[in-house]
């Protein structure tokens, strides 16, 4: 299962033993089913879901074309996920899905987009510690030192090794969160608290999904909350 939100901010929140943990508001849905494939069809069985309505002349003409199909006005985001053969028929174009769906969940997984830094040195990207600040040392503290030769991986020749970690842009990446908790789901606001920070900045557009992997102690957790 998979939801698009926004990313709101961060607060505090106390939990019933008094705890104040840090939370992220996250505005799930709500989503509209735009697209149901089958293996039929497509080839293979998955669900596309739209979020954010955005105006007309924002969208494409076959965007709101195929939008309209399922009842929705033009939309801004469009994600699709794989389901089974089995799970196929629970959706239907032009449903729509809302927070509710974790409201059991103990834990998701929350991807988007990192802040981007610009361009940044080997200390800030990379965290390496710089030279020594003693006497003695030359005036470029904060550089990467040397980076040698490395053709084909060698050590050898005119290029760089592959991978060598250098300045460059920082951020602005694809970043999963794994397992982050659900605090507290509101459906009726399509709110949704996760515990700690997600990607991106406020505002930022987030994929909200079922973990794919769990710690055996959560996978305890995820399944008593799904039972109760």
């Amino acid at each position: 299962m998979l939801l698009l939100g926004e990313k709101i901010g961060m607060t505090r929140f106390f939990n019933e033993e008094g705890v104040n943990m840090p939370v992220t508001i996250v505005k799930v849905g709500p989503c509209v089913v735009t697209q149901v494939k089958s293996a039929e069809t497509d080839g293979y069985a998955a669900v596309q879901v739209a979020f954010g309505e955005t105006k007309p002349r924002r969208s494409t003409r076959p965007m709101i074309g195929h939008d309209a199909k399922a009842g929705a006005a033009p939309m801004r985001f469009h994600r699709e996920f794989r389901v089974t053969d089995e799970e196929l028929g629970e959706f239907e174009v032009g449903q729509t899905l809302t927070a509710e769906v974790f409201a059991k969940f103990a834990f998701v997984d929350v991807s988007g987009v990192s802040k981007g830094k610009g361009f940044q040195g080997v200390m800030k990207r990379h965290n390496f510690a710089g030279f020594e600040a003693s006497h003695g040392v030359e005036r470029k503290h904060r550089s990467g030192g040397s980076i040698g030769g490395g053709s084909a991986n060698l050590g050898t020749g005119p290029k760089l090794k592959k991978g060598k970690r250098m300045s460059g842009h920082m951020g602005a990446e694809r970043v999963t969160c794994r397992s982050v908790g659900v605090v507290k789901v509101m459906p009726e606001e399509n709110l949704m608290l996760v515990k700690g920070p997600v990607p991106g900045p406020n505002g930022q557009m987030l994929e909200l999904r079922t973990p794919s992997r769990l710690y055996k102690s959560k996978a305890r957790k995820q399944r008593e909350a799904l039972k109760g």
